[in-house]
């Protein structure tokens, strides 16, 4: 449980959760909408269906006025208060007037509309009446005597019990449908939600039945969404894996190199105490050194392989002066003691700027160095020579390279073994004793790691020419 626990990355809400709050919400948002929206369509169909009983009523009231002799005569008929009947609950008022206000017939303490009503066009409008809300319809009518004509105005209400209750009914089916709709959306989106993190739960399923050391690609199709952080994990998978690889692949060899320098030291160690002669003791106690200092120069190569190995993957690159790496570099390198080599430098002026690991760069350089003094000393009868190295700068179309160039005197390289060198544990066949064939191989693993490119070549006369480029123009 603990180890679980340490695994396990904090956790900052769960998606799931997310996606259903927010479609809830909207889901929420949308169904109080709906609501509000069938509220007033409810109540403006109640007015719409009951207004124009209203304006019938008035508009038969209107043609039964009349203007006899200069008096006003209204003969009511009942049958357009019967239109209103329809509603049982409510009561109906009306009152018919002179255009100078003077009240004809009905009850005369109606309000009056907020404006007069236009001759023909219906005046709709609510007032408070006698404490009730009402609904109310003003028509005015031009009406010509024999001799005068006058206009007379036809005010006619109807409280809203009946429209309030139609409204009411509306918006309860409305209610009904949109909660029916409210729930089959949440169900959906919950589905929905459930189906499109299933590809995740799939994943993690696979990923979690896996052996450690399955490193292969996730296969199988995934969503659109999900396609760059599989894409992600499957390049992080590849390079983990190749970095196991490299890793068994030391160790294995690492193990095969040490063992044999091992057992000889131990031999040599116990023939050395079974000796009883002091001259022989000596001899094995010099061959016990001799395997000693090979074997400190192999575990030193070794350790040297597997940092730059780690380091390479690393890429912690920044701006480092090369000239000022190779001065560290023939300080570490080259003896202090007499017999000193003779080492000839020839270096541009001022700095030297790659993008690089230092660390890197400078191993580099001093197991280039230490190969020429080993391995570059002339053969027996021939005439030898300084060891040269130079760094140079070179132009390119849009690009500088920097040059570093190492050249001795010794026997040079077979063709066959121009590139077998750069191999791990691989010599080649004039090589002298002692070598482990680590030095080229990290040289190699370093500048592929920093975009380089490494070259050998026999100079004229005798000699291996090691070139070493790398490039400046992320500088």
């Amino acid at each position: 449980m603990l180890e679980s626990a340490r695994t396990s990355p904090p956790r900052h809400g769960s998606i799931r959760r997310t996606l259903l709050v927010y479609l809830g919400a909207l889901s929420l948002i949308g169904a109080v909408l709906l609501f509000v929206a069938a509220r007033s369509y409810g109540r403006a169909a109640a007015d719409r269906s009951y207004d124009h009983l209203l304006i019938a009523s008035a508009l038969s009231i209107a043609d039964s006025v009349a203007l006899v002799d200069g008096q006003w005569q209204v003969d009511l008929p009942y049958a357009a208060l019967d239109l209103l009947a329809m509603a049982p609950e409510d009561r109906v008022f009306y009152r018919v007037a002179s255009r100078e206000g003077a009240t004809i017939t009905g009850y005369d303490d109606l309000p009056s509309p907020p404006s007069p009503p236009l001759d023909g066009k219906p005046r709709l409008f609510d007032a408070l009446y006698r404490g009730e809300p009402t609904r109310f319809v003003a028509v005015s009518r031009w009406v010509a005597g024999p001799a005068t004509q006058g206009q007379a105005i036809v005010q006619v209400g109807q409280t809203r019990i009946a429209r309030e209750a139609l409204a009411d009914d509306v918006v309860l089916r409305a209610i009904v449908a949109i909660v029916v709709l409210s729930f089959a959306a949440l169900a959906l989106v919950w589905i929905g939600v459930h189906r499109a993190l299933r590809p995740l739960q799939k994943l993690e399923r696979d990923l979690s039945l896996r052996e450690p050391s399955d490193l292969k690609p996730v296969a199988g199709e995934v969503p659109l969404e999900l396609d760059q952080l599989v894409g992600a994990l499957n390049r992080f998978m590849a390079r983990l894996s190749a970095s196991n690889e490299t890793l068994r692949a030391f160790m294995a060899d690492a193990a095969h190199q040490m063992r044999t320098p091992l057992a000889a030291l131990r031999a040599q160690a116990q023939l050395a105490l079974d000796e009883d002669d002091p001259a022989e003791q000596r001899r094995s106690l010099v061959t016990i050194e001799r395997n000693a200092n090979h074997m400190s120069r192999l575990l030193n190569q070794l350790l040297s392989d597997a940092s730059a190995i780690h380091r390479s993957h690393l890429q912690q690159f920044e701006t480092v002066d090369l000239a000022e790496l190779l001065h560290q570099a023939l300080y570490e390198s080259i003896p202090q003691s007499a017999p000193r080599p003779d080492v000839r430098l020839a270096a541009t002026q001022g700095p030297v700027l790659v993008r690089g690991d230092a660390l890197l760069l400078r191993e580099a350089i001093k197991n280039l160095i230490d190969n020429a003094l080993k391995h570059g000393q002339p053969r027996p009868g021939s005439e030898g020579g300084p060891l040269q190295i130079a760094l140079t700068v070179a132009e390119g179309e849009g690009a500088s390279t920097a040059v570093l160039t190492v050249a001795d005197h010794g026997p040079g390289i077979a063709p066959a073994d121009a590139q077998t060198v750069f191999e791990r544990f691989a010599r080649g066949h004039d090589a002298a004793a002692g070598g482990a064939g680590l030095g080229l191989a990290i040289v190699k693993r370093i500048v592929d790691s920093h975009g380089g490119r490494i070259d050998l070549s026999n100079r004229v006369g005798g000699g291996l020419i090691v070139t070493l480029s790398l490039p400046r123009s992320a500088v």
